[in-house]
């Protein structure tokens, strides 16, 4: 595997591309799924969530409050082999476009099996009243 900076960033935005298509389906099951087996959530207003399930429960939820989108905007990528951490700027959005949050991240993934998961997920909100 190349630890290229330039091979690593196209692997993490390649990540992030599905993570924005499988959120767009609505599809929690399969969010829970681009996570490691002991994946963990640190979102802004919440304490820890881990495991597989707790991570498909928090998406699904977010998805039943009506949030349609998830985009990405990475800043920073920085790692190695098997683990990298990258740091950017997300929007979420309804299904009629109006944007119901943004904010930072920071996002430690790990290569498990040749395929890069997200291990830990934290993100704050830039919006006053969010969480």
């Amino acid at each position: 595997m190349s630890t290229d900076a330039t091979d690593i960033h196209a692997a993490i935005r390649a990540a992030y591309d599905v993570f924005e298509s499988t959120f767009a389906r609505g599809d929690a099951a399969g969010m829970a799924a681009l996570y490691t087996s002991n994946g963990m959530l640190l979102p802004t207003g919440t304490g820890m969530i881990s495991g597989s399930q707790a991570i498909q429960d928090f998406w699904q939820g977010a998805m039943d409050m009506g949030v349609a989108t998830a985009k990405i905007d990475i800043a920073e990528v920085s790692g190695h082999a098997d683990v990298v951490v990258d740091v950017g700027h997300y929007t979420l959005g309804a299904a009629n476009g109006d944007v119901m949050d943004n904010g930072k991240y920071i996002v430690i993934w790990r290569n498990e099996n040749g395929r890069w998961k997200l291990h830990r997920d934290i993100w704050n909100s830039n919006t006053a009243d969010a969480g």
